[in-house]
């Protein structure tokens, strides 16, 4: 542990000569940004600039932070069930090169919950601009003048009204919207409005108001399920994090030297190994649960 200390305060003063007359701090964080740029998918890119859009995304000095954190909770783990610095480094850098990945499943969370907000002010507001002007192509246009709407429910509302003068009908814009955005409350309301316009109905304004209110159910249960959510998500980060001191209870149990004797045999070692990659495992299969599956359906 004192050479990993004694490593980082060599690269501290390395970087510190090498770019003296600059702020060292600033040029490292600007470097990490410059990392995740280069190295990140595309799909993350993606989703990362509307993050960013939103104020939701990470500043270089928070993931440096994260990274920091991280490598300070994977050294302290993997020294403490190996007593072994090599092993240590590798594991401490096996963890943070798993930081974009878990950068890219916290961004697409917050990209698909933006998306259902999104399609909810979509169905709401063209119900809405329906029951005044009794055309749903004029609903459409009605609801992208009122501003409301942002990229890229913005632009594919667009798409749909220029599908629907072009084709003189609804159908084709209504099954390009429901392809791209396949929600329950976006098909349900499509196939309300074909319904209306293909058979002419005359009184809509009882269907219309049993879809808000189907809107506003299942809107309602969305936010109550993300709430309990994130309250079981901080307690499951607890417990995967209490699995990892299963270690100390063994050395506890046995005693230290005890262990450290058992730590020279090669089935106890790998059975730690096992141990700790599982626990990371579940963690990570937990996070990607917690993020992907956000409770918009």
């Amino acid at each position: 542990m004192e050479l990993i200390i004694l490593l980082l305060i060599a690269t501290f003063v390395m970087f510190y000569r090498l770019y003296r007359g600059q702020n060292v701090y600033k040029f490292i964080t600007q470097q990490v940004g410059v990392a995740y740029d280069k190295f990140a998918p595309y799909s993350f890119k993606m989703v990362r600039e509307k993050t960013k859009q939103l104020g939701k995304e990470y500043t270089a000095k928070q993931y440096t932070t994260q990274v920091i954190l991280f490598s300070v909770l994977a050294g302290a783990i993997s020294y403490m069930y190996f007593y072994n610095l090599i092993i240590t480094i590798i594991y401490v850098i096996v963890v943070v090169a798993a930081i974009p990945y878990l950068a890219y499943l916290r961004c697409k969370r917050v990209y698909s919950e933006f998306l259902f907000e999104q399609v909810q002010v979509y169905t709401t507001n063209t119900i809405m601009e329906f029951a005044t002007t009794q055309s749903f192509v004029k609903a459409l246009e009605g609801v992208v003048q009122s501003g409301v709407l942002e990229d890229p429910i913005l632009s594919d509302v667009n798409t749909m009204i220029s599908m629907a003068y072009s084709d003189g009908a609804i159908d084709n814009a209504l099954n390009y919207m429901t392809e791209k955005y396949p929600y329950y409350i976006v098909k349900n309301m499509h196939q309300l409005f074909l319904q209306i316009t293909n058979e002419g109905a005359k009184d809509t304004s009882e269907s219309l108001e049993n879809m808000q209110l189907d809107i506003d159910m299942l809107v309602e249960n969305v936010y109550r399920d993300r709430i309990d959510r994130a309250n079981f998500h901080k307690k499951f980060l607890q417990y995967g994090l209490m699995l990892y001191l299963m270690a100390m209870l063994i050395q506890y149990l046995l005693g230290k030297e005890t262990y450290l004797q058992l730590l020279k045999t090669p089935v106890p070692t790998i059975l730690l190994h096992f141990i700790l990659i599982f626990n990371t495992w579940f963690l990570l299969k937990g996070e990607k649960y917690y993020n992907e599956n956000v409770g918009a359906e």
